[in-house]
């Protein structure tokens, strides 16, 4: 009975994304506006800010990933938002899940871990590094990067029982990170016209040395989403002692 239901179920989700398929909106010129055509409704909606995106990233960012630069300079207030939740997230877990060290002892992990474990840390966090300085370069930024730097920690975790995240480095660093994405919102305020603006030179686009503030607000949130992530890590792992 389960075997049927599941086949329904998959089969009803399959329908579904085939109808969605052929129900893309279409898109297309018209004068001096990019719109879509709802397939449904019929009706058309403007397409000009996502278009002036595409076009102008290039020359007002200076950064060759436009998903990077919508972000963090299109949209920085919203990725301030995001990594406030993402804060307060690590913050809760911290709260809940606290507890003394002590217990019972876990049992090691198998030599080919542990010595594996050493080997590639450095290329996880090397791998992590590269994503969020070269996110307006290539495809990434400051939250996979993050993330990929917070694996290898809990690969640690794993292959080493006693390993704890110290608390005060690592809160030092997640503090850091986010008052320099703040204070470079306000360097924009006060150095350009609204906050999170670019102050910065652009550069040549393609270079690492380019695009004005959105690599140094990539690193700051690369450190910042590594941090907080190895630290909700670091609570499970105590609950698990």
């Amino acid at each position: 009975m389960r075997k049927v239901a599941a086949i329904v179920i998959a089969s009803a989700f399959f329908a579904i994304l085939l109808i969605s398929f052929y129900q893309i909106p279409q898109s297309g010129y018209s004068g001096s506006e990019y719109y879509y055509s709802n397939p449904i409704t019929g009706s058309h909606a403007n397409e000009s800010v996502p278009s002036h995106y595409i076009s102008g990233t290039k020359n007002e960012t200076g950064a060759v990933n436009a998903v990077t630069a919508i972000v963090v300079e299109y949209r920085g207030f919203d990725t301030l938002g995001e990594v406030t939740v993402l804060f307060t997230a690590a913050t809760g877990v911290a709260f809940l899940l606290h507890k003394g060290k002590g217990g019972k002892k876990r049992a090691e992990a198998n030599l080919i871990l542990r010595e594996g474990s050493k080997l590639v840390l450095p290329f996880i966090l090397l791998a992590g590094a590269y994503i969020f300085i070269h996110g307006h370069l290539t495809p990434g930024g400051g939250f996979p990067g993050g993330a990929v730097i917070a694996s290898g920690f809990l690969l640690m975790m794993l292959s080493y029982p006693k390993f704890f995240m110290k608390e005060k480095p690592v809160s030092i660093t997640e503090s850091f990170a986010g008052i320099t994405f703040a204070v470079i919102g306000l360097l924009g305020l006060l150095f350009a016209s609204s906050f999170l603006e670019n102050f910065l030179p652009l550069g040549n686009a393609g270079y690492l040395l380019s695009a004005g503030i959105i690599p140094v607000i990539y690193i700051a949130i690369g450190f910042k989403v590594g941090s907080e992530l190895s630290s909700i890590a670091d609570k499970f792992k105590e609950v698990q002692k």
